[in-house]
């Protein structure tokens, strides 16, 4: 600890001020107008909303003002069934539950779009400087998979494009019906959007979508929150490995502002990062199977979007903007995040003390992370032995700057909390991905991408046209992005 007295102990001291005078929790939760809008993204997204569907109680919208806008988007109709049939739990004056099934295109056809595909980024963005060559982003073998067959990032992201711009564009009219719905609810509103970061078609589809939703349709004008779920250990090999490092490299261009003006410099305002109210990063502890992890991570997120009428979630974001702010600011400042722009949601059986636990190796998290603060939210009447266990076992394993602060509203016989400012260089995975990526093949290396195909650019190899720095362009085009390598394969801050 600071000497008494330091400014770095005055720091301490009001960050936990902050946190004991709770500037950012919400008095009076009962009468909040639930505004919390979901999109799940690929199956992992879409069985959130299921969750949430099911488990919602039956007056979430009984306050006036209230509204639920919910989108389940994947390709095939593989996981969709679920939300379809909860679809109706709600009234259609309060409420709007959409399944939205992307059929999958031939090669031909996907061709097809992608050699229009300029025309459409003019309409979209007049100021978009046509690269010919990234007409064929598509890896050259890449053959369309068949159903119920992972889908890889590339052609996740060309099927998408094709059902937003060309033809007749059913998920452009879908995405105007989810806005529309949104900006009709009486109270504050927030979009979160969820989807696997290890899987093809969420992590190949989500960030196209927040960007058309976010700087497009809403103009910014709406709060949207981005949740990634990342891969259970026992699959983390078979289905992250490769595409995991883009996908993060990715993020982090979005998310990272110094790395984002980089990323706009060259490719437009477009681009800018569509999460206007922060990323989210939800683990899969070991100990247990997938399916069982899996049942319990949609669980706990359906609870963090409607306890108490989703004050849970509004107060965590406002804590995140309040008190996660740069230690060198006042803790009430409103700043971007940099190179730690991750947020990390974690949740445990708060019914029994945690022995034995390594929090690090169920968070995923490399021993030179530290955060600010921790709130621990329980139920109230929680057993206090149990959770000041809870307590002195994050506060020794993390080594918080001021001690954790328990907190009620929370759901009986669990404990959640949020862990601020991680960046992608303290998540043990980062690394397994990048080494994954590293052993593929170049053509392999490709169908893992998303981001930027449109414009010409690989963004995770070395540019083509300005040493040092990442984005390769495609074909013989000069396109070019001013991020670091380095800074992008974490080799620095």
């Amino acid at each position: 600890m600071p000497a008494i007295g330091t400014t770095e102990a005055k720091l301490q001291q009001r960050k936990l001020d902050a946190l004991k005078r709770g500037v950012h929790r919400i008095a009076d939760a009962a009468k909040l107008p639930f505004g919390i809008h979901l999109i799940g993204v690929g199956g992992a997204g879409v069985r959130v909303v299921e969750q949430f569907l099911r488990d919602a109680p039956a007056d979430l919208l009984g306050v006036p003002g209230s509204r639920l806008t919910a989108l389940a988007l994947d390709i095939g109709e593989h996981d969709l069934a679920g939300v379809r049939e909860l679809a109706g739990r709600f009234g259609p004056k309060e409420s709007q539950v959409e399944a939205v099934a992307l059929q999958m295109p031939t090669r031909e056809e996907l061709e097809d779009t992608l050699s229009r595909y300029c025309e459409f980024l003019k309409l979209e963005y007049p100021m978009y400087h046509v690269n010919p060559d990234s007409a064929a982003w598509l890896p050259t073998d890449a053959v369309p998979p068949g159903t119920g067959n992972p889908v890889p990032r590339a052609i996740a992201k060309a099927v998408y494009g094709r059902a937003f711009y060309d033809a007749e564009r059913p998920m452009q009219a879908a995405l105007k019906r989810f806005a529309r719905n949104v900006e009709a609810t009486g109270g504050d509103s927030l979009v979160c959007i969820v989807f696997g970061l290890a899987g093809g078609t969420g992590s190949g589809i989500a960030l196209d979508l927040a960007r058309h939703l976010s700087c497009g349709l809403f103009g910014r004008r709406v709060l949207v929150t981005g949740i990634g779920i990342a891969p259970h250990e026992e699959d983390a090999l078979t289905h992250s490995g490769a595409s995991l490092f883009p996908v993060l490299a990715e993020l982090d261009c979005l998310c990272d502002q110094e790395k984002n003006n980089g990323i706009t410099l060259s490719c437009g305002e477009q681009y800018r990062n569509p999460f206007t109210a922060g990323f989210i990063l939800v683990p899969q502890p070991g100990g247990s199977g997938v399916e069982t992890t899996r049942a319990v991570v949609n669980r706990e997120l359906a609870l963090l979007f409607m306890q108490r009428r989703g004050a849970n979630l509004w107060e965590t974001l406002r804590l995140l903007n309040w008190v996660a702010a740069p230690s060198t600011q006042h803790s009430a400042a409103r700043t971007p995040w940099g190179a730690r722009w991750i947020h990390l949601y974690g949740f445990g059986e708060g019914s029994a003390p945690p022995q034995g636990l390594d929090v690090r190796r169920a968070l995923g998290l490399l021993p030179d992370y530290s955060p600010e603060f921790i709130e621990l939210r329980a139920a109230e009447g929680a057993d206090p032995a149990s959770l000041s266990a809870w307590a002195r076992t994050l506060d020794t394993a993390l080594a918080p700057e001021v001690p954790a602060h328990q907190v009620g509203g929370g759901r009986p016989g669990s404990i959640q909390f949020v862990l601020p400012r991680i960046a992608k260089t303290d998540l043990a995975v980062f690394f397994a991905a990048r080494e994954a990526y590293d052993a593929l093949l170049p053509a392999e290396r490709h169908g893992a991408h998303a981001l930027l195909l449109e414009q010409g650019v690989l963004l995770c190899e070395p540019s083509s046209r300005l040493e040092g720095m990442a984005g390769a362009s495609l074909g013989k085009g000069g396109q070019w992005v001013a991020v670091p390598m380095d800074a992008l394969r974490g080799n620095v801050a």
